[in-house]
């Protein structure tokens, strides 16, 4: 082989490798890419057995008792009621996750060690490095929490008859929807400011999961935010079929069966009415929540300048 063959090979290795902040983000966070995939493809599991398997046994019940059924339910028709919120608290779980994340490894890590000091003396800027550690993660974190949160709606659609009323519910109903999608990225936001303004990696982790609990604790007690006692009533209406075909209203016969066949009901039904406030109050809390990422953002992008100029 001619010396010219031998030194073609190498340059044209060298080629197809990826270069510019994008893929350099991919590359240097790839194990925590592989998690919210992982994080997605496992909660989006969880729903579609909510969905499907993991109702049968509530909606048995319903059927048969009506609503009744399902408050004096035992075993997996009861637990069935507890299994539809562990998304919604994974979603939570996740927000978290995810400020910690942009505090200390995306940001914090690579400030204390120089990495990014190096990237600023090639060919990457500042403002083009800190541009591709917002927008790499933004992107996967829209497309997880956007996918989780139509599944979710649909789960809502499907059986939310089966969830016994009261706070869960109501609460439940007013937090799905866009602001879903928001909270996670006020999340990154908030962890890119404190991880350039402490250049840390273990005090941002502190400092990031402390803002985001600020921001949570204060979405849970104060109007527009979709706080547990924040929201109006959600108004349900149950009911039941005669063998007729006709709809009465649900007798309350609970496992009474003598009750049942008294009122020659054949099944049982129940929905949860949908609200008027649901609309305003969900997309004056997600612009809420973009003007302080957007905010967060800008203060992010200052404080890194003045890091840069000194």
């Amino acid at each position: 082989m001619s010396t010219a063959t031998l030194e073609k090979a190498p340059r044209a290795a060298v080629r197809r490798t990826p270069r510019g902040p994008v893929p350099t983000v991919l590359r240097l966070h790839r194990t925590a890419l592989w998690i919210w995939l992982a994080f997605v493809a496992g909660t989006t599991g969880l729903l579609l057995w909510l969905h499907g398997p993991g109702a049968d046994v509530a909606q048995r019940a319903l059927d048969t008792y009506g609503y009744s059924g399902l408050i004096m339910a035992r075993g997996s028709a009861d637990e069935y009621s507890s299994w539809f919120y562990y998304p919604d608290t994974l979603l939570t779980l996740g927000s978290f996750a995810i400020a910690l994340f942009a505090g200390g490894p995306l940001i914090a890590r690579e400030l204390e060690s120089g990495t990014a000091q190096l990237a600023w003396t090639q060919s990457v800027s500042p403002a083009r490095w800190l541009a591709a550690k917002l927008a790499v993660p933004a992107a996967f974190i829209v497309l997880g929490t956007c996918l989780l949160t139509v599944v979710y709606r649909q789960l809502w659609s499907a059986h939310s008859n089966l969830l016994i009323a009261g706070i869960g519910p109501r609460s439940l109903y007013f937090s799905l929807g866009p602001a879903t999608v928001a909270a996670p990225l006020l999340g990154l936001a908030l962890g890119v400011l404190v991880g350039l303004a402490v250049r840390r990696t273990l005090p941002a982790l502190a400092f990031s999961g402390f803002a985001y609990f600020l921001v949570y604790a204060f979405r849970g007690n104060h109007w527009p935010f979709q706080g547990r006692y924040q929201q109006p009533e959600l108004h349900s209406r149950s009911w039941a079929v005669t063998s007729g075909g006709a709809k009465i209203q649900d007798p309350g016969c609970y496992d009474d069966k003598a009750c049942i066949a008294q009122h020659d009901i054949v099944r049982f039904s129940r929905e949860y009415l949908p609200s008027s406030d649901y609309w305003p109050r969900q997309l004056l809390e997600t612009g809420v929540l973009l003007a302080l990422t957007a905010l967060a953002v800008a203060l992010a992008f200052g404080v890194l300048r003045r890091r840069a100029a000194g």
